[in-house]
């Protein structure tokens, strides 16, 4: 007895010593995780303040003045407030029709319901090139019947946004719904509450998360897209990614990683204040 007693107690001092161990090889783990993950954004931000037009390394320098050429650049600031603007008015939209499909798919079964959610959901199956070209050719065919321009037209690029826009709320407020308890709505019904109550009081603040995250991510997803845009663009409605696109044609110097990282900076601002008041982990 004596001799077990003495074991454990030289086991226990060796046991914590291993929890500890391990404890920092997992936090050490995650944290070259995140940097792995965080090194180009990280890479981007540092070269966009190098001296040299010719990207060196180590950098003779350090310089703002390529921030200062991206402001003065009337393509990059058009083509910033075209894909803002472009990106508000998808996300506005699509979220407001996802949110309306997405209740009808889980509140509303009905013969089809899976055929119709899966056909929503294929615009994130499909390649974003062959969606452009579709898109392209499927505004060609309404032209030719409806007798209207719609290639080139700030409307039609609209349009097209919102269909990129839609899969996403109504895959997440679809899945945050199936994780709701229905006799909550059920319980408002008994005590009086109409159809119309129940949604804007009960249902809609349940999902508040899940609409939270499904137009921020249908922003960013709109304002980032290049495939899609570069068949719809009309003269004057350059988005950013085409300006980029069309910068790196003939100029390759750190005034992409400024706007770029401006890019970064913007939608990483967007997406804290976003998780400050809804927790995004919640629903994604």
């Amino acid at each position: 007895m004596a001799t077990s007693a003495l074991s454990d107690y030289w086991r226990r001092p060796l046991r914590r010593l291993q929890g500890t161990v391990l404890r920092g090889v997992y936090h050490a783990f995650v944290v070259l995780m995140y940097f792995f993950v965080l090194c180009p954004l990280l890479f981007i931000l540092w070269l966009s303040f190098f001296k040299n037009a010719i990207l060196t390394f180590p950098p003779s320098g350090y310089t703002l003045g390529w921030y200062v050429k991206a402001l003065s650049d009337d393509s990059f600031v058009s083509g910033f407030v075209t894909s803002f603007q472009v990106a508000l008015l998808a996300a506005l939209c699509g979220v407001a029709l996802g949110i309306l499909a997405a209740l009808g798919l889980i509140r509303h079964r009905f013969r089809g319901s899976d055929v119709v959610n899966n056909l929503l959901l294929s615009p994130l199956l499909v390649p974003a090139i062959v969606a452009g070209v579709s898109i392209y050719l499927a505004y060609l065919w309404l032209e030719n019947i409806l007798n209207l321009d719609i290639v080139g037209t700030y409307g039609g690029l609209v349009i097209a946004h919102i269909c990129l826009t839609i899969p996403w709320t109504v895959r997440l407020v679809s899945a945050n719904m199936l994780g709701l308890d229905p006799l909550v709505e059920e319980a408002a019904r008994n005590l009086g509450a109409s159809d119309r109550t129940v949604l804007f009081r009960i249902t809609l603040p349940m999902l508040r998360p899940a609409i939270v995250a499904a137009s921020l991510f249908s922003f960013i997803v709109s304002f980032e897209n290049l495939e899609m845009s570069l068949f719809l663009v009309g003269p004057g409605h350059t988005t950013l990614p085409i300006a980029i696109l069309q910068y790196l044609e003939f100029n390759l110097d750190p005034t992409i990683a400024a706007v770029s990282s401006v890019q970064i900076v913007l939608l990483g601002a967007v997406m804290l204040l976003s998780d400050r008041f809804v927790k995004l982990s919640r629903v994604v």
